[in-house]
């Protein structure tokens, strides 16, 4: 068992410092060699769906690899779900599956299934351990593969690998035997160097921009960065570009210089206003977009040009304009481009070279027609929405609610936002621009079933964090286990919209209008997460009215409450029936525009 024992050495050599895994017995070589290693952490929850996803939070936060420890059979099938959406996420995971050696597959023995590539076209790679490693070649073998696994994981685009490991018994070291790590193991680091334009690609890069003139940077999903952050300022106020991100973009820092509000105003403007929206270039980074409206406007537009900044991997072409890929990084881009347009040699991620740019991003000769346009439509959403939800008495309903928790978020807030209306909700909204919020979403497959698993997996991450995931009870139900481990996350705050049912449905045109929405789409239930508290040992607030969910926020939030869960209960008719009035006024107010 000694290459199996290294394993957890090579992880340890790399850099990965958390492993998370899920007890079984044809993975007990395993378990032990990363729970004995005194360079790794390593954190046991029983669900093999809810381990992946605690090990994506995990990796997401700390933005490095984790490894995934699992036995044979479909406890590797458990990790499906995370590992998909790791793929598309592009985030890290190193994933053992233990298995029956090759001569026991379909011979009718327990706990065995086809493990070889089991996560198919959703992970980077798929890696065979050897059975037997007594020959030196074998155990260089072994050790060369696990390199070359996390090696694959972590190089851009980082993603998920599978290390398929067969496992002949004996199992376990006899009692009182030490297990030992080969200091000499074999280790293989690789680098990634970012790539640079050609000062004559850059060039002329600018020169098209300058022909463009109306120009539009979209930001998809993106980690919070401060470096990206930076040169866009320092880029869009040189060349006089517009700025539009979904609260995923994590632009936060930018404030009014990013226009945000475009599902409000998006969604009611008229064929002519939107004409005066449309770009002549397209420059896109990061991955996906949550607004539906401004995919849709996107797509319509049909800009002359669509360039998509992406360093590595495959771009997808999702307004049906891609021209130009540029195989850079979005900072490296945004930084040659705005110092070659204003003379200066500013390094990224230092002062931005804006020259004569005020607050807002305007440069001194005054801002383009595209740019005016984009920001008056923003400024006029930002209006309506502050005047839509204080000119009357509301029903309690989800969607004012959501506005109430967002603005008494924690500062340095980690905001995880569960697929449904939970990210659709925070969209519109937006969060408050002066907390230093960092937003996370799994927007890589826009499932439920992980979202309160990768909450729980960034609260162990960064434990001095305040984490808030915000959710509806469909998805949350579907994942109570990530509760079920033993670890504490005292600053995780789970903020729980319960409508007692898919309430989506009776908002999304089509299953609203049909006679089966009730028991086939909205499917009601009537749990609460009373219990679920008390199982997990977590502070639990129900709330019903606007006064009482204002008296609970300080005190859900406050640090020494612990972690906690409160539980916002609503009636989906009413929810419904409000949201409904949001649409036709945001249509009334916009079309006249």
């Amino acid at each position: 068992m000694q290459a199996v024992h290294n394993i957890a050495e090579i992880c340890a050599r790399h850099g990965i410092t958390d492993v998370v895994l899920s007890p079984g017995s044809r993975s007990a070589p395993l378990t032990l060699a990363f729970a004995r290693h005194p360079g790794l952490k390593v954190r046991v929850v029983p669900d093999e769906r809810a381990a992946a996803f605690i090990g994506l939070g995990i990796a997401q936060a700390q933005r490095r690899a984790v490894a995934l420890v699992c036995t044979s059979g479909t406890a590797g099938l458990n990790y499906a779900p995370a590992v998909a959406e790791a793929y598309f996420q592009r985030i890290p995971l190193v994933v053992f599956t233990a298995d029956r050696p090759n001569e026991w597959i379909d011979q009718l023995d327990g706990q065995t299934i086809r493990q070889h590539n089991l996560y198919g076209a959703h992970a980077k790679g798929a890696f065979e351990f050897p059975v037997d490693t007594s020959h030196a070649d074998a155990k260089w073998h072994a050790a060369r593969l696990v390199n070359e696994a996390i090696n694959l994981a972590q190089a851009a685009p980082a993603g998920p690998v599978q290390v398929n490991v067969p496992l002949r018994e004996p199992f376990y070291p006899k009692a009182g035997e030490e297990i030992q790590y080969d200091q000499d193991v074999k280790i293989t680091l690789e680098a990634t160097p970012e790539p640079v334009l050609p000062a004559i690609e850059a060039a002329a890069f600018l020169r098209e921009i300058e022909t463009a003139k109306k120009v539009l940077v979209v930001a998809g999903q993106h980690p919070a960065n401060p470096e990206v952050q930076a040169t866009l300022a320092a880029f869009a106020t040189a060349v006089g570009a517009v700025v539009v991100g979904d609260t995923i973009s994590n632009l936060l820092p930018l404030g009014d210089m990013v226009i945000g509000q475009q599902d409000v105003f998006l969604a009611g403007l008229s064929k002519e206003a939107r004409a005066d929206l449309r770009p002549d270039l397209l420059i896109t980074y990061g991955q996906s977009l949550i607004s539906k409206s401004l995919k849709l406007f996107l797509r319509d537009a049909a800009p002359a040009a669509h360039w998509h900044i992406l360093a590595h991997g495959e771009a997808a072409d999702t307004f049906r304009a891609l021209t130009r890929v540029i195989r850079v990084e979005p900072a490296g881009f945004f930084h040659q481009l705005a110092a070659l347009k204003t003379g200066e040699n500013t390094t990224p991620g230092g002062s931005s070279p804006v020259g004569s740019a005020d607050a807002q991003g305007h440069t001194g000769s005054g801002a383009s027609e595209l740019t005016v346009a984009w920001q008056q439509a923003d400024a006029a959403a930002a209006e309506f929405l502050n005047k839509f939800f204080t000119a009357k008495a509301q029903p309690f309903n989800e969607f004012s609610g959501f506005r109430q928790v967002l603005a008494e978020l924690p500062f340095y807030t980690a905001l995880h936002l569960a697929n449904s209306m939970a990210v659709r909700y925070t969209n519109i909204l937006g969060v408050p621009k002066d907390r230093e919020i960092e937003v996370f979403a799994n927007r890589g497959t826009s499932g439920i079933d992980g979202c309160n698993s990768t909450a729980v997996g960034a609260a162990l991450a960064q434990p001095g964090r305040p984490v808030v995931l915000l959710t509806g009870d469909v998805a949350f139900f579907y994942d109570r286990n990530a509760f079920w481990h033993n670890y504490p996350t005292p600053n995780l705050r789970v903020v729980l919209f319960n409508n007692h049912g898919g309430g989506i449905f009776r908002l999304i045109d089509g299953p609203r209008q049909q006679p089966e929405l009730d028991e086939f789409f909205e499917t009601r239930q009537l749990l609460t997460a009373e219990n679920t508290a008390k199982d997990f040992n977590l502070r639990y607030f129900p709330v019903s009215s606007f006064a009482e969910l204002e008296a609970a926020l300080p005190v859900f939030f406050a640090a020494e409450t612990g972690a906690a869960i409160l539980e916002v209960f609503t009636d989906s008719k009413t929810n419904a029936a409000f949201f409904e009035e949001y649409r036709t006024a945001v249509k009334k107010a916009f079309s006249k525009l």
